[in-house]
């Protein structure tokens, strides 16, 4: 489902290592969800959804104190953009995700594929070229 281009880099490695980290818990989700039978997967399923939310917050606060460190002129709005999206992923994680899994899960991975599109090659390149002007790789 999410697969890494090179149009994706931010430029900056540790935080495209950090992306490709979100790209394969979305993908396991994704798997878990195209894979469901008969059986129950709500465990790992939710085990998911909190590894993603924890790794998402741990993402943001690194892009966010390099972003400060550098004075990056977009930190306000680029912060909004975090802030908006853990709201809205904890919104979803507030549903019964226990009797409606596979909707739920799939609600989240096109919550994830339009912040790929709309975050990650828009407002993410932005600071990648600014990082790179002050030196950072």
């Amino acid at each position: 489902m999410f697969t890494w281009k090179d149009s994706f880099s931010s430029k900056i490695n540790e935080f495209d290592n950090q992306h490709k980290r979100l790209f394969d818990l979305g993908n396991h989700l994704y798997s878990l969800v195209r894979n469901q039978s008969n059986d129950d997967n709500y465990d790992e399923i939710m085990q998911t959804l909190q590894d993603l939310q924890e790794y998402t917050i741990y993402h943001f606060q690194s892009e966010e104190k390099l972003m400060e460190q550098f004075k990056y002129p977009k930190l306000l709005s680029h912060k909004i953009e975090h802030e908006t999206f853990i709201r809205d992923l904890q919104g979803l994680l507030k549903k019964d995700v226990d009797d409606n899994q596979i909707k739920i899960s799939l609600e989240i991975i096109q919550f994830i594929a339009n912040w790929i599109e709309n975050h990650i090659l828009k407002s993410d390149s932005q600071y990648g070229e600014f990082l790179k002007s002050k030196g950072i790789e």
